[in-house]
């Protein structure tokens, strides 16, 4: 049976450049999603939500190889849009005061009644704390920067703001949510070999 990989079909969008910011156009797709407020080192809210959604990312895997026709497919990466109402605190560093959405892309084999059946067997299974937060819908992102960043989570800003400041200077205007897709497992790779990419959408106008 063939294994889909979403980070080789969509390379484009999953691996980036890590020396220069790249412009891409980000389809709307299926997504497993929480969100959530507060430190992400720190709150249980957080480690739920990543619980939550591996459970259903893996649910929905192996019921792809099951079903009636039989696909199979690498779960992928984890993914976070971050925001604060004040983007101050967020440059900061006030992770108390972050707001998230944590969130897994699903291929489009997956429907809405498959992922339905697969809360349900979580649910009888597992049940855990953060299920009745999980939402799977549709996210459009659509025009963005994005660069591959390799390093520490809390070394990230700097990046950051050049990333904002490439966008500005193209006459471009900052939209949307910060975004970070993580390529690496942090409990098995050392900080300074984290791989994460970053990406910012923008409008043209």
């Amino acid at each position: 049976m063939e294994k889909t990989d979403i980070k080789k079909v969509l390379k484009h969008l999953y691996q980036p450049s890590k020396k220069q910011f790249s412009k891409v156009d980000v389809p709307e797709m299926n997504y497993l999603m929480v969100d959530g407020i507060g430190d992400p080192n720190t709150s249980k809210e957080f480690q739920h939500a990543v619980e939550v959604l591996y459970g259903m990312a893996y649910t929905l895997k192996f019921m792809c190889k099951s079903g009636p026709v039989a696909q199979d497919f690498v779960v992928p990466p984890l993914e976070g849009l971050w925001w604060t109402d004040n983007m101050a605190e967020f440059f900061r560093g006030n992770m108390d005061k972050w707001q998230w959405t944590l969130m897994i892309m699903q291929p489009d084999f997956v429907t809405d009644k498959m992922a339905a059946t697969a809360r349900d067997e979580l649910a009888a299974k597992k049940n855990p704390v953060a299920l009745p937060k999980l939402r799977y819908e549709r996210y459009a992102e659509g025009k963005s920067v994005q660069i591959l960043y390799i390093g520490p989570y809390a070394g990230e800003h700097e990046t950051i703001k050049e990333m904002h400041a490439h966008i500005e200077a193209q006459g471009w205007k900052l939209r949307g949510k910060h975004h970070e897709i993580y390529l690496s497992d942090p409990r098995r790779t050392a900080p300074e070999k984290l791989k994460t990419i970053i990406r910012q959408p923008f409008s043209s106008v």
